[in-house]
């Protein structure tokens, strides 16, 4: 009679595959302060998912960025300054 544990193992090419595939959204809010007064507040936001995923939640910023995506137009130069 074997012995079945019920602990499963998870290695981190499965973590990783999950969270590609569902997406995960890490929110926070980080502030520095010195005798009470606010000096910086930074709001970080940062989505983990595939490029699939991404497109499918109407994220597709990186079509746009020439320095990423070849078919890309290429940024208006400024005008000079006087």
């Amino acid at each position: 009679m074997a012995v079945q544990s019920g602990i499963q193992t998870t290695n981190l090419a499965d973590i990783l595959e999950r969270v590609l595939d569902k997406g995960i959204v890490i929110a926070g809010d980080i502030t520095i302060s010195l005798a009470q007064v606010e000096l910086v507040n930074i709001k970080i936001r940062l989505v983990v998912a595939s490029v699939d995923k991404a497109i499918e939640m109407g994220i597709n910023w990186w079509q746009q960025d020439p320095f990423l995506h070849a078919s890309a137009p290429e940024p208006k130069p400024l005008p000079p300054t006087s």
